[in-house]
């Protein structure tokens, strides 16, 4: 019995670590229909025997753990740069999956305690688990909604233009029920199974057909020229600046250099995330010269850097997205409201920090989260331009961005030199292009060691600066769509395709075996 439950752990974490391989930047979505179905077979041959009850968790919890420990390997990277943190990199490499994978092992205890024994309806709950589960997970304490199975459709645009409608933790449920599909027609009992899987098959064609009409509405819309430019920036400046007594000057004429100022025209420059060393936002004025002799009246400069506000005596850090003008004039402010645990806060810090532990990005602690996230609206020569602002991280949360609708693009900067030269930085760009169906709008991404891109609301790259590289890219004209349906209703989408599900286990329940 032992050595059976060994094989069948192994088993599991060879089809998790398996699943890996369906995400970017490898995508070979195909291998889902595999092991989802090996999985979902696997725990329901199991379920009659009482002999494994107890190991319904730990099977969910291999599964998850092979999952997560090929995929997100790269979290490590980010301790590397400090050689206090060097005692955590093992410990990071298994913990974090090993936590993930916890809720992996719920869907499967609770598969097991609700027992269903027929196969439509088990496949049902399934399906509900997995994809209620991964809604818990991205939302749960700070959040983690990083690599839900559907991002191995990223690069299958043609499909995905659904997401507008229902977003994509409701698209992550229809997926996962599709790649568990082919385990219907292999334990098959009667005609209920043969009916659903026919049902399920008609899902990619109805995609595909939503999907080439929404592509036609949106290139019927107007290609309207924008009055100014916004030019993105894309650069390769050290991670080891924060470490390192990193000349700041020589920094700032290098991303002015990049980003080739015209006199002659209206610009919007966006530069990455933190970008600027050792310097705080009220610091920068004493580079204004810098700026003053590369910029005009016309340009404005977006970019990310850490403010300070004395409160009480002591001093409040921000991850702040700023704006100003060619004389260092700060005219918009916003304060990063979505912080990294142990990256940008630490937990529990009036514990963690008397035993040694610290943040991995800065020397003064904790950032403080900020109080809400606003449009923000330029004026003067920029009035008809107004942006949704999001720092590195926060765009991987789904329905979670804004309530206020009016406004024109979703600014995003980062700072992609924590995930090394890993699979991390394409990952981060995925969500990037379901945030910009999502929304319906156009998403425009700085970054500094990852990739600058426009994406338009279809989520096709319109531009990019791959990894590596740097340089500017320009956006200078748009189509506009309305408010899509899960910008207007969020994640409350979910719950009714949730209540669908459940309608059709009681529905098929109630039709008799044949």
């Amino acid at each position: 019995m032992k050595k059976k439950i060994i094989l069948d752990v192994l088993i599991l974490l060879l089809l998790g670590a398996l699943s890996s391989l369906s995400l970017p930047p490898f995508n070979f979505f195909i291998i889902n229909f595999f092991t989802f179905s090996m999985f979902f077979i696997f725990l329901f041959k199991k379920i009659d025997s009482p002999s494994y009850k107890k190991f319904f968790f730990l099977y969910g919890w291999s599964y998850g753990f092979g999952y997560f420990l090929t995929n997100i390997y790269w979290i490590t990277i980010s301790l590397s740069f400090d050689q206090n943190f060097d005692f955590l990199i093992p410990i990071a490499l298994v913990i974090i999956p090993a936590f993930l994978a916890l809720f992996y092992g719920i869907i499967t205890f609770v598969f097991y305690i609700l027992n269903f024994k027929n196969v439509t309806s088990a496949f049902l709950l399934f399906s509900i688990l997995f994809g209620l589960i991964e809604y818990i997970r991205g939302n749960i304490l700070t959040g983690f909604p990083w690599n839900l199975i559907v991002y191995s459709f990223s690069e299958n645009i043609n499909f995905i233009s659904f997401l507008s409608v229902i977003g994509t933790y409701s698209f992550n449920l229809l997926v996962i029920s599709l790649f568990t599909v082919p385990a219907i027609l292999i334990l098959r009992r009667s005609k209920k199974e043969i009916v659903m899987f026919i049902l399920l098959l008609l899902i990619p064609i109805f995609l595909f057909t939503y999907s080439t009409t929404y592509k036609k509405n949106f290139l019927n819309q107007e290609l309207k020229e924008n009055d100014y430019t916004i030019r993105v920036i894309s650069s390769n400046i050290s991670i080891n600046r924060f470490y390192e007594n990193t000349n700041t000057e020589k920094v700032i004429n290098e991303l002015i250099n990049l980003s080739s100022p015209d006199p002659e025209k209206k610009i919007f420059f966006l530069w990455p995330e933190g970008i600027i060393p050792d310097t705080y936002q009220d610091q920068l004025i004493l580079y204004k010269d810098l700026f003053k002799e590369s910029f005009t009246k016309d340009h404005l400069i977006g970019l990310g850097i850490t403010s300070r506000f004395s409160i009480k005596d002591e001093y409040k850090y921000f991850n702040s997205f700023s704006v100003f003008d060619n004389n260092l004039k700060l005219l918009k402010n916003y304060n990063k409201i979505n912080l990294v645990p142990f990256g940008e806060f630490l937990p529990f810090e009036n514990i963690l920090s008397k035993i040694g532990f610290k943040t991995i990005t800065n020397n003064f602690g904790s950032f403080t989260k900020g109080e809400i996230r606003e449009i923000i609206q330029l004026e003067s020569n920029f009035k008809n331009f107004s942006f949704l602002p999001l720092i590195c991280y926060e765009i991987i949360y789904s329905g979670n961005l804004t309530k206020d609708l009016n406004f024109d693009y979703i600014l995003n900067i980062s700072e992609d030199g924590w995930f090394g030269k890993s699979i991390g930085p394409n990952q981060h760009l995925v969500h990037s292009i379901f945030r910009a169906i999502e929304s319906g709008k156009y998403l425009i991404r700085s970054a500094n060691n990852g990739m600058a891109v426009i994406i338009n609301p279809l989520g096709e790259i319109e531009k990019k600066i791959d990894y590596e590289k740097d340089g500017y890219i320009d956006f200078t004209s748009r189509r506009d769509l309305e408010p899509t349906i899960f910008s207007i209703y969020g994640n409350k989408i979910f719950f009714v395709l949730i209540l669908l599900y459940i309608f059709l286990i009681f529905s098929f329940n109630r039709i008799k075996d044949e």
